[in-house]
C-alpha cells in the first residue's frame, strides 16, 4: 500500500541548505592552503634562483681567480726562461771569448778555421793563417807589472781588429800570442802585405800610464792548401815560422818554408820572390785603375747631374716661353686697343704720340719672344769637334799589352793580338782610348782561369775600327748580359772570382766609348762558354774621306 507524500518533505537527491555551507567552509579552507602552498613554493623558488646566482657568480670568480693566477704563473716563467736564455747566451759568449782582450778564444777560432777550410775546399780557394807573439813581452811585465801588460794586450787586440778586414778573424791564442785567420787570399803576397800593416799598427807609439811603449811583434804565415789542409797543421807551420822570425831579427814576418824574413820596414811594400813581385806590382796597378774608374764614375756622375740640371732648366724655360706665347696668341689686342683712339675726335690729338709709342712697344715686345721661342736648342754633344784629338791606336794597344802581359803569363794565359800594321788614328784623346783597353784587357783576364785563352782583334770597317776582346773564361749568365754595364751590375758567379772587383769598370767603358762617338756591347754563349766584347770608335777624318791605316791588317 503506498504511503501519502508530504509536501512539505525535502525530495529526492537534493542537498540540505547546512550541507551546502559546510562545503562552501571547506572549500574555502582547501583554497587558503594551497595559496599558503603556492606562497611556500614560490619562496622555495626565490631561495633556489638566490643560490644557482650565487653558485655561478662564485664559479665565475673562481674561475676568473684561476685565469689570473695561469697569466701570472706563465709570464713569470717566460720571464724566466728569457732571463735564463740570456744567461746561457752570456754563458756562451764567456766560454768562446777572451775575458781580458773580448777577443775569440782558441776554441772559437777553432770552429771558424774549420768552416773556414770548409769552404775555401768547395770553393778551390787559398786561405790564410797568421801566428803572432809580441816581442820581448815578458820584459814589459816584469818592469811595468801585469796591470800595465794586461792594458797593452787589450789596445793591442784594438789594433789589429781594425788593421783586418771585416771578414778576418783575430783571436787570443794565450799569453801574447794571437791567430789572424784572413779568407779568400788569392796569393801568398796578400797575406804578406796585410801582416804589414799589422806591424805597422803595432808600431804606433802606446802610452800606457806615464810610458810610452813602443811594441814589436813576429809573425809566421801558413797557407791552406799549401801548407796544409788541417788546423793542427797550419797552426803548426805558422808557429814555426813566427819562431823562425823571431829569432832572425825580431819584428818581422816570415812565409812558412822562405827565408829570409822580411824586417817591418819592408814587410808591407816587399815581396818574397820574383813571382810575388809580380803580383804586388799588379795590386798597384790594379788599385790605380780600381781609382781611376772611381774617379771617372763620379764625374760621369757629376756632369749627368748637371745635365740633367740643365735639361730641367731649360725645359722650365721652355714651358715658360710656351706660356708667354699663348699668352700673346693675339698679340694685337693692345694694337688694336691703341689703333681705337686714333679716330676719335681732334680734342684727343694730344695722345697720338702715346698711342705710336704703344704700338712701337708692343711691336718689338712681340717681335723678340717670338723670335726667343723659336730659336731654343737642345744640349749639344759631349765632345765638340773642335775638341777632339786623334791618338794611334795601334800605339796603345802595344801599350796595354805590354803592361798587362805579365799578369798574364803569371796565369798561365795566352794573348794573341791582331791588329792593322799601324799607325792607325782614331778620334779621341789617348788616355780615355787606353783606359777602355786596359779595363777590357784586364777584366778578360781577371774572369779567365789559368791556362786559359784572350784574343785582342782590331779591324777597320768603313770609318770606324771595331775592337773585339774574347776570352774563353767563365762566361755571362744570358740573363745579366743587358745590365753588365750597368753599375755593379756584375754576374753572381763572377763576385769573388780571381780576387774582388768594384762593379764599375764595364760601366766606365761604357762612358768613355759613347763620350768618344763609339758604340760597345757584351756577348756570351753562357756559363763558362767565354765572353766577347765589341768596341766600335770612329777613325780620324772620318766623313771626310781620308781615312788613315784602312785596308792594312796583320796578325
Amino acid at each position: 500500500m503506498s504511503q501519502p507524500i508530504d509536501p512539505h518533505a525535502p525530495a529526492a537527491g537534493a542537498v540540505a541548505p547546512g550541507d551546502t555551507a559546510a562545503a562552501e567552509s571547506d572549500l574555502v579552507r582547501v583554497q587558503r592552503k594551497v595559496d599558503a602552498a603556492r606562497a611556500v613554493l614560490l619562496r622555495l623558488l626565490q631561495e633556489v634562483v638566490v643560490a644557482e646566482s650565487q653558485l655561478t657568480n662564485n664559479r665565475a670568480t673562481q674561475l676568473l681567480e684561476a685565469n689570473e693566477q695561469l697569466v701570472v704563473a706563465a709570464l713569470r716563467g717566460q720571464t724566466d726562461a728569457q732571463a735564463a736564455a740570456e744567461s746561457l747566451r752570456d754563458a756562451n759568449r764567456l766560454a768562446e771569448t777572451d775575458p781580458l782582450t773580448r777577443l775569440p778564444n782558441r776554441m772559437l777560432m777553432g770552429d771558424r778555421l774549420t768552416q773556414a777550410i770548409a769552404g775555401a775546399k768547395r770553393r778551390a780557394t787559398r786561405l790564410a793563417l797568421l801566428f803572432l807573439d809580441l816581442d820581448n813581452f815578458k820584459q814589459l811585465n816584469d818592469t811595468l807589472g801585469h796591470a800595465a801588460g794586461d792594458e797593452a794586450l787589450k789596445e793591442v787586440a784594438r789594433r789589429l781588429v781594425c788593421a783586418v778586414r771585416e771578414a778576418d778573424t783575430v783571436s787570443r791564442y794565450g799569453g801574447d800570442e794571437f791567430l789572424i785567420l784572413l779568407g779568400e787570399v788569392s796569393h801568398a803576397a796578400d797575406a804578406a802585405l796585410i801582416a804589414g800593416k799589422l806591424l805597422a799598427a803595432l808600431g804606433e807609439p802606446l802610452p800606457i800610464g806615464n810610458q810610452v811603449l813602443h811594441l814589436t811583434a813576429s809573425i809566421g804565415i801558413s797557407l791552406y792548401p799549401d801548407d796544409g789542409d788541417s788546423i793542427d797543421a797550419l797552426i803548426a807551420h805558422a808557429d814555426a815560422a813566427m819562431y823562425h822570425a823571431k829569432h832572425t831579427s825580431g819584428g818581422a814576418l816570415a812565409l812558412h818554408g822562405e827565408v829570409p824574413p822580411l824586417p817591418a820596414a819592408a814587410a808591407s811594400t816587399a815581396a818574397l820572390t820574383a813571382h810575388e813581385q809580380v803580383l804586388a806590382a799588379h795590386e798597384r796597378r790594379h788599385a790605380q785603375m780600381q781609382e781611376a774608374n772611381e774617379q771617372l764614375v763620379l764625374a760621369a756622375l757629376g756632369a749627368q747631374e748637371l745635365q740633367a740640371a740643365a735639361e730641367r732648366a731649360q725645359k722650365r724655360q721652355a714651358d715658360f716661353m710656351a706660356a708667354v706665347v699663348e699668352e700673346l696668341g693675339n698679340p694685337f689686342a693692345p694694337i688694336r686697343l691703341a689703333a681705337s683712339m686714333v679716330g676719335r675726335a681732334p680734342v684727343h690729338e694730344s695722345l697720338l704720340p702715346r698711342v705710336q709709342a704703344l704700338i712701337d712697344q708692343q711691336s718689338a715686345r712681340v717681335s723678340r719672344l717670338v723670335n726667343a721661342a723659336s730659336t731654343r736648342s737642345g744640349p749639344g754633344s759631349l765632345l765638340e769637334p773642335a775638341d777632339q784629338q786623334d791618338c794611334d791606336l795601334v800605339g796603345l794597344i802595344d801599350a796595354t799589352v805590354s803592361d798587362l802581359r805579365e799578369l798574364m803569363d803569371l796565369r798561365q794565359q795566352s794573348l794573341t793580338v791582331a791588329v792593322p800594321p799601324g799607325p792607325l788614328a782614331v778620334r779621341g784623346d789617348a788616355v780615355r782610348v787606353g783606359h777602355v783597353l786596359s779595363n777590357l784587357l784586364d777584366n778578360a783576364s781577371k774572369y779567365t782561369p789559368d791556362n786559359g785563352s784572350i784574343r785582342l782583334d782590331a779591324v777597320v770597317q768603313g770609318e770606324s775600327v771595331v775592337l773585339t776582346v774574347s776570352d774563353d773564361g767563365i762566361g755571362i749568365t744570358p740573363d745579366v748580359v743587358p745590365q753588365i754595364f750597368e753599375p755593379f751590375g756584375q754576374d753572381s758567379r763572377a763576385i769573388g772570382f780571381n780576387g774582388p772587383s768594384t762593379g764599375i769598370g764595364l760601366p766606365v767603358v761604357r762612358a768613355l766609348v759613347t763620350e768618344l762617338g763609339g758604340t760597345v756591347a757584351a756577348e756570351s754563349a753562357g756559363n763558362g762558354r767565354g765572353s766577347r766584347f765589341v768596341v766600335t770608335l770612329p777613325l780620324a777624318g772620318a766623313g771626310t774621306g781620308d781615312v788613315p791605316g784602312a785596308g792594312h791588317a796583320r796578325a
